[in-house]
C-alpha cells in the first residue's frame, strides 16, 4: 500500500474491536462499533495500516457525511441510505437502473389482489454475523420498523402501513403482508432503504453497527471521521474488496485533492466543476455522471410568514433558475425547472405551465400593490410592521448552500431580507421537522420506491413527511386518487394535476434536477452510480484487475 494511505487510514480509522465481532446466533453481540476517538489517537500508523489490510484488497471511500454517519434504518431517511450505501444492508428487492424492480434477498412475490402480498425468500442467506435469514427474522426486522418508526424521522408508514399484518412461515421461507389496503406498487415501496432486513435479535448498536446482510460489516466507527468495513464472510457472493474505509468528506474540493495525492480510490458527488474538468482530462480517473431522478429543492414552511400568498409567489418570480444552471458554478450539474419532479421522468412535464416564470420587476409591483413595501428605506420590505428576514436552512452537498447563496442574492434584488443558515445534513434534517425554517434546501430522490406516490406525500396534509405544513383540498383529494388507481395512464395523469396543484400554490422553491457522479482512480476497475444512486458498496465496485 502507498504511504500516503496508509497515513489515512491510520488516521480515520479508531481501533478494530477483535473480541466478539461475531456472536452465536442463540446468544447476545456485543457492541463493536464504538465511537474511541482517544482510542484512535493512540493507534500507531503500522498498527492501523497492518490491521486494516491485512494483506487483502483495499478501497478507500471518500463521502459526505450524512446525518452524523449513523446507520440504522428506521431513525432517519440519511441514515437508512447510509446503512445501504455502506454495503451493510439490503432489502427483499431491488431497482436495476431502469428503476423496475426484481430480486434481492428474496427471489419471487405473489399477490392477487394488491392486498395480500406473499413474498418467497431466497434459501441461504444468513447475517453478517453468520445467523440464517430466516422467515421469523425478516418478518421481525419489519415489525420492528413499524415499531420504532414513528420515533424517528424515515416515516415508513410511507412505505409499509402501521396496520400491516405481518406473519413469517420459516418452512415454507414465506413473509406474508397484509396491506389495510390495496397498493400496486407495494414491491417497489419496499425496495427502499427504509426497509432493509437486518438481524434484530443481536444487533445492540444500532446508530453504528447493525448486522445486516450485506457484502460488508462494521469493524469500527470513529465520530465524525468515518468507518472501517470489512467482507462478510457469510456473504452469498464473491465480495471485491477485504476492507473497506469509509472517509467523511463534506468538502467537494477536499474530495478532489483526497482522489488526486492517492487518500482514496473513490470518490461520490464532486460538485466543484473546475474540479471535474480537471479530472475528466486525466487519464488516471474515471468520471462517471449519470442523468439521475433527484430534485433539489427548497421546502417552504407555511407554519410561517411564507403563509402569505402574495409574499411566497413573489419569491418564486425573483429567482431566475436558467441562469443559475447554467452558471460557473453549477456548471450544468443540475437541470433547470420548476416542478418537484425531474422533467426527464414521463409525468407530463411539458404540459405544466409554470405559473410564476422569473420577472423580478413584476414580483416588486405585486408587493408593493399588496403594501409589502421598504417604509423605513433599509433596503428591506416589511410585513405586519416587521422586516422581511427569511431564515435559510442548507448544507454543503449537491452544491445546495451555492442554490441558497444564489436565491439570496436574488431575493435581496425585489428587497427581501434572507439570514443563511447552513450547518451539516442531520442540521439541516432536524430543523426541518422541529418546523425551524422559513426555506429548507435538499436533495431528493423523487421515485425512490420506483413511484412518485410516497414522495409527493411531502405535501399531503395527512402525512406524517408534511413537514412544511403545505395543506390543499385540491391537492389532498388528487393524492387520495392516486393512493386507489392502478391504472398506469390515470396514475400519470393525477400526478401531472398534483404538480401543478404545487406550481400554482408555489409551495417549494425548486433548485434544478440534479446529475449523480462518482469518480475513481485507475486502483478501481470498475464503478457504477445507480438511477437511484442507492448502491455505493454493491459488490459492482471491484478493483483493478
Amino acid at each position: 500500500m502507498r504511504k500516503n494511505v496508509k497515513k489515512l487510514i491510520a488516521l480515520a480509522c479508531s481501533t478494530i474491536m477483535a473480541a466478539g465481532l461475531l456472536a452465536g446466533c442463540g446468544g447476545s453481540a456485543a457492541s463493536t462499533a464504538e465511537t474511541t476517538e482517544s482510542t484512535a489517537a493512540e493507534t500507531t500508523e503500522s498498527a492501523a495500516a497492518e490491521t486494516s489490510t491485512g494483506g487483502g484488497k483495499v478501497l478507500n471511500f471518500g463521502v459526505q457525511m450524512y446525518s452524523d454517519g449513523l446507520i440504522d434504518p428506521t431513525s432517519q431517511t440519511n441514515t437508512a441510505w447510509n446503512c445501504m450505501r455502506f454495503g451493510v444492508g439490503e432489502c427483499l428487492f431491488k431497482f436495476d437502473d431502469s428503476m423496475v424492480p426484481g430480486p434481492w434477498l428474496a427471489e419471487k412475490w405473489d399477490t392477487e389482489d394488491y392486498t395480500t402480498w406473499v413474498i418467497t425468500l431466497k434459501s441461504g442467506i444468513k447475517f453478517s454475523d453468520g445467523c440464517d435469514m430466516t422467515a421469523s427474522a425478516v418478518a421481525a426486522s419489519f415489525k420492528r420498523m413499524l415499531e420504532t418508526g414513528p420515533n424517528g424521522s424515515s416515516t415508513p408508514e410511507k412505505f409499509v402501513p402501521y396496520e400491516t399484518e405481518i406473519t413469517a412461515d420459516d418452512e415454507a421461507n414465506t413473509v406474508t403482508f397484509v396491506l389495510p389496503a390495496a397498493n400496486q406498487n407495494f414491491i417497489g415501496n419496499i425496495c427502499y432503504p427504509v426497509c432493509e432486513v437486518i438481524d434484530v435479535e443481536h444487533t445492540e448498536d444500532w446508530n453504528n453497527n447493525c448486522i445486516g446482510t450485506g457484502p460488508y460489516k462494521v469493524v469500527s466507527f470513529q465520530d465524525q471521521v468515518g468507518y472501517e468495513m470489512a467482507k462478510n464472510e457469510n456473504y452469498y457472493e464473491d465480495v471485491p474488496y477485504d476492507t473497506v474505509n469509509i472517509m467523511f468528506m463534506g468538502d467537494a474540493s477536499a474530495k478532489a485533492m483526497a482522489l488526486q495525492n492517492g487518500q482514496v480510490d473513490l470518490v461520490e458527488n464532486i460538485t466543484n466543476v473546475s474540479d471535474i474538468q480537471t479530472l475528466q482530462a486525466d487519464d488516471n480517473y474515471t468520471v462517471d455522471i449519470a442523468s439521475g431522478v433527484r430534485c433539489g429543492f427548497a421546502w417552504i414552511n407555511f407554519n410561517g410568514i411564507l403563509a402569505n400568498d402574495t409574499l411566497r409567489q413573489a419569491v418564486q418570480m425573483a429567482v431566475d433558475h436558467d441562469t443559475i444552471c447554467q452558471s460557473n458554478t453549477i456548471g450544468g450539474l443540475y437541470t433547470a425547472g420548476y416542478s418537484v419532479l425531474p422533467s426527464t421522468l414521463d409525468y407530463g412535464y411539458d404540459k405544466l405551465t409554470n405559473t410564476y416564470p422569473y420577472d423580478p420587476e413584476a414580483a416588486k409591483k405585486l408587493l408593493d400593490d399588496a403594501g409589502i413595501v421598504d417604509s423605513d428605506g433599509d433596503g428591506i420590505r416589511e410585513l405586519d410592521g416587521q422586516n422581511i428576514n427569511l431564515k435559510f436552512v442548507s448544507y454543503e452537498n449537491r452544491l445546495l448552500n451555492d442554490f441558497s447563496d444564489a436565491f439570496t442574492l436574488y431575493l435581496a434584488e425585489i428587497g427581501i431580507g434572507v439570514t443563511a443558515d447552513y450547518g451539516s445534513s442531520d442540521d439541516q434534517w432536524s430543523k426541518l421537522v422541529a418546523g425551524e425554517y422559513d426555506l429548507n434546501n435538499n436533495n431528493w430522490t423523487t421515485v425512490g420506491n420506483g413511484d412518485p406516490t410516497e414522495y409527493m406525500a411531502n405535501w399531503y396534509s395527512k402525512a406524517e413527511a408534511n413537514y412544511c405544513g403545505y395543506k390543499s383540498d385540491k391537492y389532498d383529494a388528487l393524492y387520495e386518487q392516486l393512493l386507489a388507481e392502478f391504472d398506469t395512464e390515470k396514475r400519470a395523469d393525477l400526478i401531472q394535476q398534483m404538480q401543478q396543484v404545487l406550481i400554482d400554490d408555489g409551495a417549494a422553491l425548486v433548485d434544478g434536477y440534479y446529475n449523480s457522479s462518482m469518480i475513481y482512480s485507475k486502483n478501481v476497475g470498475y464503478a457504477h452510480i445507480h438511477t437511484a444512486d442507492y448502491y455505493w458498496l454493491s459488490t459492482e465496485i471491484v478493483p483493478a484487475e
